[in-house]
C-alpha cells in the first residue's frame, strides 16, 4: 500500500509522544508499505507563535528574548529524548538557524511595531520547520530511511494570500510527482512539513489553520496513493465533540459529501481538505495516534447511506453574523450582485447565506477573522455605488448542523430537529439548508450551542447508549 500519514500537534507534543509515533511509521514501513509522512508543529507551538507575533507587533521588545528561550529550551529537550549526541548535534545547528530567523523577524516587528501578512506567515511557519526535521532524524536514529523537505521542496507552490493561500494545483501535482514520486518508489520515507509553502518567487505562505491535513490530501492526490490517513487524538469522527456530549461515538464510515459538510461547520478537518482527494476518488481514514489498533473512520467517494437519518451534529463557534438591509428600490438582483462582487474581490467565502423573499435584506455567516474586512468591504461598494443601507455584526452566535446523507427525501426530518431545539428554549437566529440535503445548519446564541447539539443528538439516538 501507498500511504501519505499526517500526524497533528498533539501526537508529535514531546518526546514520548514523537517515540510512540516513529514505532507507528517504523510498523508501516516494515510491512513494506510506502510512506509519506506530514507532521504539524508540536501543540501548542503555533499558537505561541502567533502571540509572539502579536507582543513583537506591538512593541514589546523584553518579551522575544523570553519567548526564543523557551522555544529553544523545548525543542531541546524534545531532541535530547529522543536523540543520539551526533544527531541531536545535527539538530542543533537546524534549531539554532531557525531561531536566528525568528528573533530577527520579531525584533524588525517591535520596531516597526508592525506584522505585515508575509512577515507572519514567516514567523508562523517555524513551529512546522522545528518539529519535522527533528521527528526525521528520529526516524533516521532507527534505522529507517528517511529524507525531510520543507513543504515547498516537495512542490507545494500557492498563490500570495498570506495566512490562507491556495495552492496553484496544476503545478503543484506535476512537482510533487516529479519530486517525492522517485523517493517513495525507492522505499524512502518521505517527511514533510504540514500547513506551510512557498509562493513561486520564494516567499514562505501558510495554508490556514488545519492546513497540515490540506498538505497531506494535496500530496496523497498527486501521488495517487491508497489511502490517506490522518492520525489524531480521537478514534475517528465522532457524531458529535465527545466534551460536549459524552455518549458522541466513532462513525465508522461516511461521504466525502458528508465529510465536507462537518469540515465546514466544526468538524475537525480543515474545510478545504477533502477536496484534493475528491478529485483522485482517494479514501482518508481518521485514527487515533493514542488507540493505534483502532480502525477509525472511513471517508470514501461515495454515498453512505444506513440506517441513520442524522448522522453528526456539529457546532462552530468561530462564526459571525451579518445583516445587511438595503434600501427597496435598489432592487434584489442589483444589491446582490454587488454584495457578492465585493466579497469576492476581498477573497471573503461565506459560510451560510439567508435572503429576505420580498426586499434586498441578507444575512451571512462568516468566518469570525473575516467579519470585519467583510463590512468594509460591502459598506464600501454600498457607499460607493449610493445605496442605502444598514449593516450590524453580530460575533456572540455559533452554528450548530445536523449531517447525513439520510436526511435526503425524508420527511419531517427538520421538524424533529427544530422541535428538539424548541423544547429547550433555544431561539434560532437563521436556517439554511444545502441543495445536496446534506444539511440543516442554523445560528444561534454562542450560550445556546452545546445545549442544541445536545438536544439534536439525542432525538436521533446517536450517542453509543441508545437510552441517553
Amino acid at each position: 500500500m501507498k500511504i501519505v500519514m499526517k500526524f497533528g500537534g498533539t501526537s508529535l507534543a514531546d518526546g514520548d509522544r514523537m517515540k510512540h509515533v516513529a514505532e507507528i511509521v517504523s510498523k508501516y514501513y516494515k510491512m513494506g508499505h510506502k510512506i509519506v509522512v506530514v507532521t504539524s508543529a508540536a501543540a501548542g507551538v503555533t499558537d505561541d507563535l502567533q502571540t509572539a507575533v502579536e507582543r513583537a507587533s506591538s512593541g514589546d521588545r523584553g518579551y522575544v528574548d523570553g519567548f526564543i528561550k523557551k522555544l529553544a529550551q523545548r525543542h531541546e529537550d524534545t531532541a535530547s529524548a529522543i536523540l543520539d549526541q551526533k544527531s541531536k548535534e545535527v539538530y542543533m545547528v537546524e534549531l539554532n538557524e531557525r531561531l536566528n530567523e525568528i528573533k530577527n523577524v520579531l525584533l524588525g516587528m517591535t520596531y516597526l511595531r508592525e506584522a505585515t501578512p508575509r512577515s507572519k506567515d514567516f514567523i508562523m511557519s517555524m513551529g512546522e520547520r522545528l518539529s519535522s526535521p527533528l521527528f526525521c532524524l528520529r526516524l533516521q536514529k532507527m534505522g529507517l530511511d528517511a529524507k525531510f523537505l520543507n513543504g515547498w521542496e516537495a512542490g507545494i507552490i500557492t498563490d500570495d494570500r498570506y495566512g490562507e493561500a491556495k495552492p496553484l494545483m496544476p503545478l503543484v501535482l506535476q512537482l510533487v510527482r516529479e519530486r517525492l514520486g522517485p523517493l517513495i518508489e525507492k522505499g524512502i520515507i518521505a517527511v514533510v512539513t504540514g500547513y506551510i509553502a512557498t509562493t513561486s518567487d520564494g516567499h514562505i505562505t501558510t495554508l490556514g489553520r488545519g492546513g497540515s491535513d490540506y498538505t497531506a490530501s494535496i500530496l496523497g492526490s498527486a501521488l495517487s496513493v491508497d489511502e490517506i490517513w490522518i492520525w489524531t487524538d480521537v478514534d475517528g469522527i465522532m457524531t458529535t465533540d465527545p466534551r460536549i456530549e459524552p455518549s458522541a461515538k466513532v462513525i465508522p464510515e461516511l461521504s466525502f459529501g458528508e465529510a465536507a459538510e462537518m469540515a465546514l461547520f466544526g468538524a475537525k478537518l480543515h474545510p478545504k481538505t477533502l477536496e484534493p482527494a475528491v478529485a483522485q476518488g482517494i479514501p482518508i481514514r481518521v485514527r487515533n495516534t493514542f488507540n493505534p489498533d483502532n480502525v477509525g473512520s472511513l471517508i470514501l467517494n461515495k454515498e453512505i447511506v444506513g440506517q441513520e437519518i442524522v448522522k453528526a451534529v456539529t457546532m462552530s463557534k468561530n462564526m459571525s453574523l451579518i445583516n445587511v438591509n438595503i434600501s427597496k428600490d435598489v432592487g434584489v438582483a442589483n444589491a446582490l450582485s454587488n454584495l457578492f462582487k465585493a466579497l469576492l474581490e476581498s477573497k471573503i467565502d461565506t459560510v451560510m447565506t439567508s435572503q429576505s423573499s420580498s426586499e434586498p435584506n441578507v444575512s451571512l455567516v462568516v468566518q469570525r477573522k473575516d467579519v470585519d474586512i467583510s463590512c468594509k468591504a460591502i459598506r464600501g461598494a454600498f457607499e460607493k455605488l449610493g445605496f442605502q443601507h444598514q449593516i450590524t455584526a453580530d460575533n456572540d452566535i455559533c452554528v450548530v448542523a445536523a449531517v447525513g446523507a439520510g436526511m435526503k427525501g425524508k420527511l419531517g426530518t427538520a421538524a424533529r430537529i427544530f422541535s428538539a431545539v424548541a423544547r429547550e428554549g433555544i431561539n434560532v437566529i437563521m436556517i439554511t439548508q444545502g441543495s445536496s440535503e446534506l444539511n440543516i445548519s442554523f445560528v444561534t446564541k454562542k450560550a445556546d450551542g452545546e445545549r442544541a447539539v445536545r438536544a439534536i443528538h439525542r432525538e436521533f439516538m446517536l450517542g453509543g447508549d441508545k437510552n441517553v
